[in-house]
């Protein structure tokens, strides 16, 4: 049997105590396997962004156990959690955070190269990130020379550059346009094409359709899991 990359048990987390006390999750189990694209949908405040937070390493679970590629955080050194942070996971959040003094390129191929990949192999793993989100030809561009939701898809092509195992996103389509929404949500299913992981965030149901399955939170618990009742999308498919 195939072991998840991402395992989530019996997570919970809390904030403040006593009759300051929020459960932001409940109880919250899952598993994603290679090549699965998984959408968490609910209402504002339901736990979604907690839920990525949580599986990212960005924020430790009050109860319960995040294992990412057989590691459980919660054994891991702060210089461990930060390379699962840079190697093994991906973020593609709604802040833009694109460094002003680097081009597109070097914004996406920071990563890789804070990890020990050569400068040189990186640039051609950011270019073939950008390519796929349409900005083919700005790679030397800055942030300030870049269009709003240009710099979004810089931001997004260095969440989904190199070799990832598990990719997190946050409302990526947010305030872009359909056509450009959908290159983001192609290269994302091409990623778990290739074997990846992927949580997406999304309150919008055409999106969550392109998932292999969609978890519904309600109040910090899993109200429901739906599945597909077809074989996983593909991007062979969106042809």
């Amino acid at each position: 049997m195939t072991t998840p990359v991402l395992s989530l048990r019996r997570v919970g987390k809390t904030h403040g105590s006593g009759a300051q006390r929020v459960d932001a999750l409940v109880d919250v189990d899952l598993d994603l396997m290679p090549g699965e694209l998984v959408a968490v949908t609910g209402r504002s405040g339901s736990g979604k962004t907690t839920l990525l937070n949580l599986a990212g390493a960005l924020d430790e679970p009050t109860t319960g156990e995040v294992i990412v590629e057989d590691q459980n955080l919660a054994t891991l050194t702060k210089n461990e959690l930060a390379r699962v942070r840079r190697v093994s996971v991906g973020y593609v959040f709604q802040q833009f955070n694109l460094l002003p003094s680097l081009t597109a390129a070097e914004n996406v191929s920071l990563p890789l190269e804070l990890d020990g990949m050569k400068p040189a192999k990186a640039r051609g793993f950011a270019e073939i990130s950008l390519a796929e989100l349409g900005l083919a030809g700005m790679e030397d561009r800055y942030p300030d020379q870049l269009s709003g939701g240009e710099q979004q898809r810089v931001a997004i092509a260095r969440g989904l550059v190199g070799p990832r195992s598990v990719l997190l996103a946050d409302e990526p389509t947010g305030a872009l346009d359909e056509a450009t929404s959908e290159s983001i949500l192609r290269a994302l299913r091409a990623r778990c094409d290739d074997g990846a992981a992927a949580l997406l965030v999304t309150h919008e149901p055409a999106y969550a359709a392109w998932a292999d399955r969609v978890v519904r939170l309600r109040d910090g618990r899993v109200e429901g899991i739906s599945v597909r009742s077809s074989t996983p999308m593909t991007t062979a498919d969106l042809h």
